[in-house]
């Protein structure tokens, strides 16, 4: 039973929740009748107008700190969350929590999980009861409304955080208090103390131009913006489930800043739980991410096993070192968006090319069916591994010879051949090549910085840790690029005549 931190983006509203301690009923089902009322909409506004005279949101309903964080008497006196967790049911473990400096002389030092003692592979760091994790089973009370929520693909992320934002505001009142203020601490931020690129400014998310990472970013934004849109809504349809909160709408209650900070420290501490039931496969676990730092290579994975989530070390560790888990087969660019930091060891960092037969081919059909036969799409996409740019360039060639044939004779012979045999002559394969190296140098050139530049920068021990991360991804990404329109260049050379003209091709295939 492994779990992966791998994420998907959400882009769909999120059901309002209740406090564990008040789990839902079957009969606690959403009605859909407050559609039909044609006062549905006067009423939305007059209990908003009613709401802005009583709610007043402060920077202590937001689940991400404000911009200067203060730290009360009181706070301290709660103890720290190693100790909350013991109280209420965390057997001994073998791991402590230390701290690091922030970047950020505004912030306080982040935690993280190190060992307690000398461990072995295979050793039992901690096991976490589920009565201290959080899942949409446990949120919900109910697995059957948990299990409909998720299949009809609602956001599970969002739940998360719409549920823990209520929570912060019942204060003391929370038995969740302990962790939430841990996650107001860390901020959203990763092992490198940087908070994920969802919450940068304008100014850096610069740092980024000329990287695809960029508009994923973007995109995602928007996402979590169109859930915050229909909160109120959700609200409305199911107010059964906001019994405990029963004047706070959510989108009077706590505004998009607040509930995007909220969603990306979710975001970021979130586990995919592997064989499980759909009502605890996102799983928010006390010792867990963010506080575990992350290693591409790493074997290890928190696991879901009998009535715990516990963590099994792969390698071992001297006391006072930092443990590590496995975060999934993810690219950098998901590990920047999801957690903050990108891994300059990554076997999984990847880019992507996205190449299209053309539609405006009188052939387009028959080629569309070959590609089909050869397991590829008309819009295809191909991964270009760190490493292995020469495999993918490979992959790629027989897809774009097939979008240069242009002969009638010629493409009745593909579609008879077996395989993705296309007939190859020099003039075609110089075009296709010639083809794929100006879109490599077009991507390189799409970036304000060149490679060199790069690692200049990356020299400086006073840069930005916002920018520094920012620079390793791009770096990466032209490493990847530049390899590839190596292998390119080096595979023209081995042309029989270098110096042919590459074929006309009016109908060459799309790359984007």
């Amino acid at each position: 039973m492994e779990a992966s931190c791998s994420l998907r983006s959400s882009k769909f509203i999120s059901p309002p929740i209740r406090p564990p301690h008040h789990p839902l009923s079957i009969a606690s089902t959403i009605s859909i009748s407050v559609i039909r009322d044609p006062n549905f909409g006067s009423s939305l506004r007059l209990v908003r107008r009613k709401n802005r005279l009583s709610i007043r949101v402060s920077s202590s309903d937001t689940l991400v700190a404000g911009s200067r964080e203060v730290v009360s008497k009181k706070e301290e006196d709660l103890g720290d969350l190693k100790s909350w967790m013991h109280k209420n049911g965390l057997p001994p473990c073998k791991v402590i929590l230390k701290e690091k400096p922030s970047h950020n002389a505004k912030h306080r030092p982040i935690h993280y999980v190190a060992a307690s003692e000398d461990l072995q592979a295979g050793d039992v760091a901690f096991s976490v009861p589920n009565s201290l994790v959080v899942t949409l089973e446990r949120v919900l009370g109910n697995e059957t409304i948990a299990e409909l929520l998720t299949t009809n693909k609602l956001s599970e992320l969002a739940c998360l955080a719409l549920y823990l934002m209520y929570e912060k505001k019942q204060g003391k009142k929370s038995f969740w208090l302990p962790y939430i203020r841990e996650l107001d601490r860390q901020r959203g931020r990763g092992q490198l103390a940087v908070e994920s690129p969802l919450l940068w400014s304008e100014t850096e998310l610069a740092y980024l131009t000329g990287s695809p990472t960029k508009a994923e970013i973007l995109e995602r934004a928007e996402g979590i913006k169109r859930e915050y849109n229909e909160l109120d809504t959700v609200w409305f349809m199911a107010g059964s489930l906001f019994q405990q909160y029963p004047y706070d709408i959510p989108t009077e209650a706590f505004t998009f800043e607040i509930f995007k900070q909220a969603f990306v420290a979710v975001q970021s501490c979130v586990v995919h739980l592997q064989k499980v039931s759909l009502a605890r496969r996102f799983a928010l676990v006390p010792l867990g991410p963010p506080l575990l730092a992350y290693s591409s290579k790493c074997k290890a994975m928190l696991a879901a096993v009998d009535d715990a989530v516990q963590l099994v070390v792969d390698r071992p560790y001297n006391a006072g070192e930092s443990i590590v888990v496995w975060c999934g087969p993810q690219p950098n660019s998901k590990l920047l968006i999801n957690y903050g930091f990108v891994d300059e060891d990554n076997p999984y960092d990847r880019l992507v090319v996205e190449a299209a037969l053309n539609t405006e081919d009188p052939q387009y059909q028959d080629k569309r069916m070959v590609a089909q036969r050869n397991g590829k799409l008309s819009v295809q996409v191909f991964h270009v591994h760190a490493g292995r740019e020469k495999e993918a360039i490979s992959d790629m060639l027989p897809y774009l010879r097939l979008g240069y044939v242009s002969d009638t004779s010629e493409m009745q012979s593909v579609i008879s051949s077996l395989g993705p045999i296309c007939p190859v002559s020099p003039c075609m394969e110089r075009a296709v090549l010639d083809q794929l190296a100006d879109y490599f140098k077009a991507r390189l050139a799409g970036y304000p910085t060149t490679l060199s530049e790069d690692e200049a920068m990356l020299t400086d021990s006073n840069l930005h840790p916002k920018k520094r991360v920012a620079t390793q991804l791009v770096r990466m990404e032209k490493k990847m690029l530049n390899a590839c329109l190596q292998v390119t260049a080096d595979m023209i050379k081995l042309l029989p005549d270098v110096t042919v003209s590459p074929c006309p091709a009016p109908y060459a295939p799309l790359l984007n």
